[in-house]
């Protein structure tokens, strides 16, 4: 069996030890320039150093985006940072232009390159040809089947790494090769500035031979007719394995360390279920249920299984399904008191009835029974962005534990 890689998204440091708490082998970030979703937080020099410090300390990798489809002007920055990523340790970039693979192989010729989902990569020839130019590993194309990434599996050779995206947001286009971003605001989704104007409502109609305008799709209510539902494939863990991926990829560096965590958290326990025993190995609707948990949209299994239809669109709605509130991040313990210290993240008092998860760990009902402010102060509640509490619970937490709660049950008083 080949080597099996969980590939997690990070919009900064917070979010990219997050990831390699909760499971992941790998993640990919963007620095501040180069990569494609430039309204992410994304990394500076120094952060980026830290991270790449924190992976490697673990046996964890970092890998870069600069897959963006530049401008000329554009690459007069390009050595330079690609000579900084070079220095700072990362382990691979990600890119999408020929250009820029060309200039990467010129300046830091031994940084491994990966093949960005934006080249398209949609058969074994294109696959073949960026191994031979040096690549190490091909990202699919969302567009692909199982069955069709098994066929470029099987047409190269072994040592070429195959990623593939199996959770999170689709794009309406192929491969992300939209300019619907441009027209309606002049942001380049083709280089990092994507408004998802996909997501917006829209009125379809069609000129009649009067001149007048009769709307198309009368029996939809609300057309959010571009709107793509979210990837899910936890349910085929066998089945990606045996398509020939080696990197499972979770889209997501825009959302939250609380999404990185429970995506991250629910993959590894899927993906580990099955190295255990492959033979044996049976879907568990808990982890599908632990998904859900985080913010997201209806579920698809996108191009794996076959062509995509209207079961594959939300035409109602482009919301996100949220059922619960992340509330709050477990930072430590008090050195006197041996209170967790908890940052919160939405309001919580004392009293809720939570839920709380750790990295490989089932999750835990538990009660907030007692809060303090950094005073020591008795507290009723906690509404304040990001306050440090420190909190009486009825189980035992540690750094890095995440509280949430179900939303229908936040105290409104």
């Amino acid at each position: 069996m080949q080597n099996i890689e969980l590939l997690a998204p990070a919009g900064d440091l917070e979010r990219l030890k997050t990831a390699f708490v909760y499971g992941a082998d790998a993640v990919y970030i963007g620095g501040e320039i180069f990569g494609m979703r430039s309204a992410a937080k994304n990394f500076n020099k120094e952060d980026m150093a830290e991270g790449v410090r924190f992976a490697h300390e673990r046996g964890k990798r970092v890998f870069v985006t600069v897959n963006i489809i530049p401008r000329n002007e554009e690459f007069e920055q390009l050595e330079a940072y690609l000579k900084e990523l070079d220095e700072i340790g990362v382990d691979a970039v990600i890119v999408s232009d020929p250009g820029v693979f060309s200039v990467v192989k010129r300046v830091i010729p031994n940084m491994e390159i990966h093949i960005s989902t934006q080249a398209s990569t949609s058969n074994s020839i294109a696959s073949g040809f960026w191994y031979n130019q040096g690549a190490k590993r091909v990202v699919m194309a969302r567009e692909l089947s199982f069955k069709e990434i098994k066929e470029i599996r099987d047409n190269n050779p072994a040592d070429m790494d195959i990623e593939a995206f199996i959770h999170g947001a689709m794009c309406m286009s192929y491969s992300g090769k939209c300019v619907i971003s441009n027209y309606t605001t002049g942001r380049d989704a083709n280089r990092g500035a994507c408004a998802q104007s996909c997501r917006w409502k829209y009125t379809l109609v069609e000129e009649q031979d009067n001149g007048e305008y009769k709307k198309v799709l009368d029996d939809v209510d609300a057309e959010f007719f571009f709107n793509t539902k979210d990837m899910c494939m936890i349910e085929y863990i066998p089945e990606i394995i045996e398509s020939g991926i080696n990197s499972f990829k979770i889209e997501g560096r825009m959302k939250t360390a609380y999404y990185v965590a429970t995506t991250v958290r629910a993959y590894r326990m899927a993906i580990d279920e099955y190295l255990k025993d492959p033979e044996n190995w049976k879907f568990n609707p808990m982890w599908l249920e632990e998904l859900k948990k985080g913010s997201h949209r209806h579920f698809s299994t996108g191009f794996f299984l076959d062509k995509t239809s209207t079961k594959d669109q939300n035409y109602e709605s482009a919301s996100y399904v949220r059922n619960y509130d992340f509330i709050g991040v477990v930072r430590g313990h008090d050195e006197k008191t041996g209170l967790p210290i908890v940052e919160q993240r939405n309001r919580m008092f004392v009293g809720d009835k939570i839920e709380i998860i750790g990295p490989g760990k089932e999750t835990v009902h538990a009660t907030i029974l007692e809060m303090y402010n950094e005073e020591g102060e008795s507290i009723e509640s906690a509404p304040h962005a990001k306050q440090i509490v420190k909190m009486k619970l009825d189980v035992e937490v540690e750094e890095y534990y995440m509280l949430r709660k179900p939303i229908t049950s936040i105290n409104t008083l």
